[in-house]
């Protein structure tokens, strides 16, 4: 699997949950074509295969709704923080994140 920097890490070779080397990507933000926005933007983070699908569902990160809208705030927070790095205002960035990403989870 090719790893790419993403915006949330610069660490793209250890898994973000565990500290172990990473084999996979979990974008942070998903679904339809969100996902593929997403990789555009780098939200994602690099985890082992154990914390992203292996492991019981409390303790790993597809199947656990709690995980899951974590992620979702995380990859949310990670856009507008390299936003306003970017030169735009907190309430700009937001209100460009909701318009991109047709939401928010804030």
């Amino acid at each position: 699997m090719k790893k790419t920097k993403g915006i949330v890490t610069d660490y793209p070779n250890i898994c973000i949950y565990c500290g172990r080397p990473t084999t996979e990507e979990h974008h942070l933000l998903f679904g339809g074509s969100i996902r593929r926005l997403a990789e555009e933007d780098g939200i994602k983070v690099p985890c082992c295969s154990y914390c992203h699908t292996v492991n019981d569902v409390k303790n790993r990160i597809h199947d656990n709704p709690m995980a899951e809208k974590l992620s979702k705030i995380a990859g949310q927070l990670a856009w507008e923080k390299h936003a306003v790095a970017q030169g735009m205002t907190e309430a700009d960035a937001r209100e460009a994140f909701r318009k991109r990403y047709n939401g928010s989870e804030l």
